[in-house]
């Protein structure tokens, strides 16, 4: 059996359409706090535009894949971040859908399919409010950049301990 290191940061969306850029603005900032600080050295940082094979791609054996995208839900409330993580090759969390045409559950189902899932998969799923195309988000989803950049963070941190944990 393959051991899996590899990490893949990826922010799904498209930069100008308002709120379906916050994955780019989250995987930038976290790009420029890696750039001043200890990261796990295996770490990529990509975008992408939500296609199924180009996620599949990213996240192909990666230990640890985490996902930030817009999302709709309804109700929503602009603003408010959704964490749904990949356990036992299901996906468990709140019944959102991207702002894709065909979206991250299809991609799932599809490296399920063709067992290409990263060993642990953590989505974190933004509501946004204006899809609109031109550039910057709103208020309350740029808002929550910040926060969201600190949760991936931590997120890296707990992956980095249980590898170490296992270690001893």
């Amino acid at each position: 059996m393959r051991t899996h290191t590899r990490i893949a940061v990826i922010g799904v969306g498209n930069e100008f359409r308002r709120d379906d850029g916050v994955g780019w603005a989250v995987v930038e900032q976290l790009r420029k706090r890696a750039e001043a600080g200890p990261h796990p050295s295996d770490t990529v940082w990509a975008t992408c535009d939500g296609d199924p094979g180009r996620l599949i791609a990213l996240w192909e054996s990666a230990a640890l894949a985490v996902v930030v995208d817009a999302a709709h839900a309804h109700p929503g409330t602009p603003g408010r971040v959704h964490r749904l993580a990949l356990d036992a090759q299901r996906l468990d969390g709140p019944r959102t859908t991207s702002s894709h045409g065909l979206g991250l559950g299809e991609a799932v189902e599809l490296a399920r399919v063709l067992g290409l899932l990263p060993d642990r998969l953590v989505v974190y799923a933004v509501e946004g409010a204006d899809g609109s195309f031109g550039t910057g988000l709103s208020p309350a989803v740029a808002a929550a950049v910040d926060p969201l950049v600190t949760a991936v963070e931590d997120e890296l941190a707990r992956h980095q301990d249980e590898l170490a944990g296992g270690r001893s």
